[in-house]
């Protein structure tokens, strides 16, 4: 039998368990002015988890009071802010308004989501502050820095590009590669920028000098697709990043050594995306239609992930965006030695994964995605449909609470990242959506259109939040700084454009 608790009576002075026949008076309404229906709820965590035995709560009590009781409950020292959700739909006020808006029945025990929310508030963009010339050509790939204050671009004029934000110009321009720059990446620790071009060459550079570091890496034999560094908890200062290339190879570096240790071989077809986890496996999805796990010591496949009907396109992991950032948070916290920055980094991440394996999310041109568990198993969790045309992007919000997917379907789409339930849409763009990136709070969500402009979407209140219309042309990259303060974006018009608040 289910206990039943009741909490109404001392929701601001401490909390206490009601008596059956207090419990009794409190559904018939009466006794010590209690209300009337209590509500029997169950507190669960986002991964499924019950937070204690099922509770009667007041219709009145709303996410103050929500938020006191799970502190309470979970015997927090420091005051954590919750958001609560019932079936995906953030409650923002009373729970009996929230019943009767919706038509739930309190006859079934309410399920309540409790997530908990970043501690600092990101305000959505809402201006161009600067409009920076520079590339000769489209601006392919667009990054922050790890701690937000360097942002680097590569370009089809065969540049990479470090960009001064205070100053808000051009600061280096990096030449050498012989051909379109493709995709380039941040170390975690933020000490080095590796860039891929179409020519299948790999080039490392030091974004503090602008300089090339080392020769360049030029093994591959077709176009560089995908880059990922090894996380900063696992090895610090970070040496090792992944490669993947339409030669069908996925490679591991060695910075220090300067050489290739590793090379993965196993997709009969383009490798589209390769991520390192946190957990030291290597994941690349490819035409080929399946997904690759790999381990990283001897580069053996530990398995291979199937499903999907068409060209795998992008995959992401729930603790991607704390991997990309490593050490450094919303503090502007700085670290003096590797030890620190290792330390720092794995503080981070244990507390983004808890104690559940890492999620993985696969986006296909089948208009299909996968969600999966693959460190424990090679059966998807949840097959995430809706798309009506190829999915281009996906991207898990850094609190690993959502997903978001864009498509060539002109939509944004928004799905549990726990179950891969559709939660919304998104509609507003007019062309095709390449690329999204979220704020560090996990609040707003900005996406990049072919329609030439970017978007930021509200994860309250599902709707549109801000229109930033600015670029000539297709919006081709986006990236939203970790410290929240500033967007890039750059497309087929040549500029790189800064947004802020």
């Amino acid at each position: 039998s289910r206990v039943r608790i009741s909490i109404v009576v001392g929701f601001w002075g401490g909390f206490r368990a009601l008596s059956a026949e207090e419990s009794m008076a409190g559904q018939r309404g009466g006794m010590d002015g209690l209300p009337v229906n209590n509500i029997i709820c169950i507190l669960a965590d986002p991964e499924g988890g019950t937070l204690g035995t099922a509770i009667d709560l007041p219709q009145n009590a709303a996410p103050l009071e929500l938020q006191a009781l799970v502190n309470s409950l979970l015997k927090n020292e420091e005051k954590i802010p919750y958001a609560f959700y019932i079936n995906d739909q953030e409650l923002v006020g009373q729970i009996g308004a929230y019943l009767l808006q919706h038509k739930v029945s309190v006859e079934q025990v309410l399920r309540i989501v409790y997530q908990p929310q970043a501690v600092f508030r990101i305000r959505p963009v809402t201006r161009c502050s600067a409009t920076i010339t520079g590339h000769s050509e489209a601006i392919l790939s667009v990054s922050f820095s790890p701690d937000g204050r360097h942002v680097a671009s590569g370009s089809g004029d065969t540049t990479v590009r470090f960009w001064d934000l205070n100053t808000q110009t051009p600061l280096y321009t990096c030449a050498g590669h012989g051909n379109w720059v493709l995709c380039i990446a941040w170390s975690p620790d933020g000490k080095q920028v590796v860039s891929g071009s179409k020519d299948g060459e790999l080039r490392l550079w030091n974004p503090l000098s602008g300089k090339s570091i080392g020769n360049s890496l030029h093994i591959h034999k077709k176009w560089i697709t995908a880059l990922a560094w090894e996380p900063a908890h696992l090895q610090s200062p970070c040496r090792r990043f992944a490669s993947a290339s339409k030669d069908g190879d996925v490679r591991i570096w060695d910075t220090v050594l300067s050489k290739c240790i590793l090379c993965l071989t196993g997709h009969t077809l383009a490798v589209t995306c390769v991520k390192w986890s946190g957990e030291g496996l290597i994941y690349s999805s490819s035409q080929d239609c399946t997904i690759k796990v790999w381990e990283t010591s001897v580069g053996k496949l530990v398995r291979e992930l199937k499903g999907h009907g068409h060209w795998v396109n992008t995959l992401a992991l729930s603790t991607e965006y704390v991997l990309r950032t490593g050490p450094f948070d919303h503090t502007g916290k700085t670290y003096d030695s590797p030890e620190e920055v290792r330390e720092a980094a794995l503080v981070r991440y244990q507390g983004t994964k808890s104690s559940s394996p890492e999620r993985l999310v696969s986006g296909s041109d089948d208009f299909t995605m996968f969600l999966w568990e693959p460190s424990t198993s090679k059966q998807p969790k949840a097959r995430m449909t809706g798309h009506q045309q190829l999915v281009n992007h996906v991207y898990f919000s850094p609190d690993g609470r959502w997903v978001a997917s864009a498509s060539f379907d002109k939509s944004v789409k928004l799905w549990n990242g726990y179950t891969g339930e559709f939660v919304a849409t998104f509609r507003g763009h007019v062309g095709p959506v390449y690329q999204i990136s979220w704020s560090a709070d996990s609040r707003l969500l900005l996406s990049g259109s072919k329609d030439s402009t970017l978007k930021v979407w509200d994860m309250r209140t599902r709707k549109l939040r801000e229109d930033l219309p600015g670029h000539a042309d297709e919006v081709y990259a986006v990236d939203w700084s970790p410290d929240g303060e500033k967007v890039a974006s750059g497309g087929k018009d040549h500029v790189l454009k800064l947004w802020m608040s």
